[in-house]
């Protein structure tokens, strides 16, 4: 989608003004409302024209603190979609000036991420997600792009930020409020230097934004009692960029 219609989609502006944060939208490439950010995983025959969207990133953020005042050892990235995808290669180009990242139902697009240290993530997926289901590409996915599946993807960040294997579960709604059971599985760093993997996981959700109401029927069902921003915040407010970055 656009940067524009992301404000809608995603309600960030309102969390924005609750908790005194700034929220940055991004546009990708594209004309209309079909845009795309250069996750990897393109097909051919757009590879070779991909736009180096990370080094568009940097030139964002050196530009903030000319129009904002940025605090930049607390600068995060969240998406939805194709905008995860994004976020999980920012985490691995950017790990010096992205302190953590939160992706909405977008599995990660490249292979071989070599980011300079852990870097912390918050993980949203519904099992029903017919778009970017959890276990990779299948025929309803865009065939323009390739990704891992959830637990890959999740698997090689545990690697890389040095978790635990066992998660802490708990269970975040209730039967007699939401239809849908929401569970959050927290993988704890065992070394110093490590960092959290945390899935939030809606059984029965689909391509959605938890806590928004999905404006397409087909992007199937989203949790209402469970906010992604509100969560989201309490992540990031957890974590800032080490010493030294």
């Amino acid at each position: 989608m656009t940067a524009h219609s992301m404000v809608d989609f995603s309600g960030l502006n309102e969390s924005a003004d609750e908790h005194g944060f700034v929220a940055v939208y991004a546009d990708g490439t594209g004309s209309g409302p079909l845009q795309t950010f250069n996750a990897g995983g393109l097909a051919p025959h757009l590879a070779k024209h991909k736009p180096d969207d990370v080094r568009y990133v940097v030139t964002l953020l050196n530009d903030l603190p000319r129009v904002a005042r940025i605090d930049t050892r607390r600068v995060y990235a969240t998406g939805m979609s194709n905008g995860g995808m994004m976020c999980y290669r920012l985490a691995a180009e950017l790990s010096d000036r992205i302190a953590a990242i939160a992706p909405v139902s977008g599995t990660m697009a490249i292979r071989e991420p070599r980011p300079q240290r852990a870097v912390p993530i918050l993980h949203f997926h519904g099992t029903a997600d017919r778009i970017v289901p959890v276990g990779g590409p299948a025929r309803r996915s865009p065939s323009l792009i390739t990704f891992l599946s959830l637990e890959e993807t999740l698997a090689i960040w545990r690697r890389l930020n040095r978790c635990h294997p066992a998660p802490l579960i708990e269970q975040l709604t209730q039967a007699e409020e939401d239809e849908l059971v929401v569970t959050r599985k927290t993988f704890s760093p065992s070394a110093p230097d490590g960092a959290e993997v945390v899935l939030v996981e809606i059984e029965g959700g689909g391509h959605t934004w938890p806590g928004r109401r999905p404006p397409l029927w087909f992007m199937g069902k989203s949790t209402h009692t469970v906010s992604a921003n509100q969560l989201m915040w309490e992540f990031f407010q957890r974590h800032t960029l080490p010493e030294g970055w």
